[in-house]
């Protein structure tokens, strides 16, 4: 998933549309493990009918159709149905001290109930990803809000299509990755100036192509045509369009420093400087930086929003967490003291400032798998990892295989394991071969890797 501390939760929620909400069978929770009880969603038809009457009166809207007027008056009602179960989940973690983030579908129709998928992750880490300005309930600020519309979007399709006969598919059987791509299609979406649906793909594109054997680096600034915070450098006469892949990878060598293709992502305008912070013009802008072939990120304000990778969206992922990192090391080797974690974690720390990738192999049983895999890496003389060694022994390819404490016996061991259903055919096969072999290791393991792209990933052989 995008982040594993949003520590997402999904549960239904339905409102039997015959009764009220003190009734028996008035409220159905979804599965009933759930922390909430109906009686805590009692209120919620009242809260919304209040709503609705303290709005006042609405512009009048006409209707060609008889029934499209019912229809408009439905989704009214839907949608303060939503408003209103937002606001009580709301209340209810305030109340109970819970810092979560509850997010619901668009009510649906089903068998007298009126069915909302509620979907809730951890407040401390969705909050502390940074959000554009202007955004609004349709207009993600960022890529963890973008993806929760997209599978709300798509919860709601499925609670919709829940009655349809000879249904043999699954409800939601989309592809993870497509979801995260359409998640990144809707954010670059709402950082265009106008209403145009393909600069996210555009910026795949262009991506993917070289230009005479070069990757293509370079920037791109996204604002409407003379805006006041770009000074423009090169006007091109005649605007290039962004379908045209090939004559944008082209121009994209000419920008240089602060310098940037200027587009309104529909077309590319020329060549650009934003003006100066202490200018009185100066406005944050979006700007879409490519990285490596086929890789790019979009940035505001100097916070990066979302990396690409082979047309997949990334959150930005720093260095591991050193909280995270202790936790779950603890969880994996529960003997291990203090101390003990703090220098494995600074044997952490040396592993993801490799640039080029790496991975780092804590086993409890390290000395069996060099000896193991004495065929397929280097076996070392035992002895005790420091970080300024493992940043020389991770100039190889393969992985460092050390014990928790802190023994290695192998440099460059190229992993094994069996095929797992959590691989993940977008991460490239450092991360696959790693998560084949935690999976299948009869010891206690935790895999640190690091992505070319700078992913980072905590790979434990316990659910941490």
């Amino acid at each position: 998933m995008l982040d594993r501390n949003l520590r997402p939760e999904v549960f239904l929620l339905g409102f039997a549309a015959a009764k009220e909400g003190d009734e028996p069978g008035a409220v159905e929770l979804e599965p009933p493990t759930v922390r909430y009880q109906p009686d805590d969603f009692a209120q919620v038809k009242a809260r919304a009918a209040s709503a609705e009457a303290n709005a006042g009166p609405r512009d009048n809207v006409y209707h060609l159709h008889p029934g499209d007027h019912d229809r408009f008056e439905k989704q009214h009602w839907y949608e303060l149905m939503c408003r209103a179960t937002s606001e009580t989940l709301c209340a209810l973690n305030e109340e109970r001290q819970e810092n979560r983030c509850s997010f619901c579908s668009t009510p649906v129709s089903l068998q007298g109930y009126l069915v909302t998928v509620v979907l809730q992750l951890a407040g401390d880490c969705y909050d502390g990803y940074y959000v554009l300005p202007k955004q609004s309930h349709t207009r993600p600020g960022n890529l963890p809000h973008a993806a929760v519309l997209e599978f709300l979007h798509d919860c709601t399709r499925a609670l919709r299509e829940a009655d349809t006969a000879d249904n043999d598919q699954p409800m939601l059987d989309r592809d993870y990755n497509e979801l995260l791509r359409s998640a990144g299609r809707r954010l670059m979406l709402g950082v265009s100036p106008g209403s145009t649906h393909g600069l996210y793909d555009a910026c795949n594109g262009v991506a993917a192509l070289r230009h005479e054997g070069d990757e293509g680096i370079g920037t791109l600034l996204v604002s409407r045509r003379l805006h006041p915070a770009v000074v423009p450098v090169l006007t091109l006469e005649t605007p290039v369009t962004l379908r045209d892949h090939r004559s944008v990878r082209k121009l994209l060598e000419l920008s240089e420093g602060h310098t940037a293709l200027i587009s309104d992502a529909s077309h590319i305008f020329g060549l650009g400087q934003p003006v100066s912070e202490n200018d009185s013009q100066y406005e944050p802008l979006v700007t879409v930086h490519f990285t490596n072939h086929y890789s790019w990120e979009v940035s505001h304000a100097g916070h990066v929003l979302m990396r690409v990778v082979s047309n997949t969206p990334r959150l930005p992922q720093g260095k591991v967490a050193a909280e995270n990192f202790a936790r779950v090391a603890a969880l994996v080797f529960p003997t291990l003291n203090h101390d003990s974690i703090d220098y494995l974690w600074d044997l952490a720390k040396s592993a993801t400032s490799q640039p080029t990738g790496t991975i780092l192999v804590i086993s409890a049983g390290a000395a069996h798998e060099a000896q193991r895999l004495s065929r397929q890496s280097f076996r070392v003389v035992p002895r005790i990892m420091t970080p300024s060694v493992l940043r020389l022994v991770t100039n190889i390819d393969g992985a460092v295989l050390i014990e928790p404490n802190g023994m290695c016996y192998a440099i460059g061991s190229i992993l094994d394991g069996l095929a797992t259903e959590k691989g993940d055919s977008s991460r490239g096969s450092r991360f696959n071969s790693a998560l084949r072999y935690v999976n299948s290791s009869q010891y206690p393991v935790l895999a640190v890797v690091v992505s070319e792209d700078g992913w980072i990933d905590l790979l434990p052989s316990v659910n941490g």
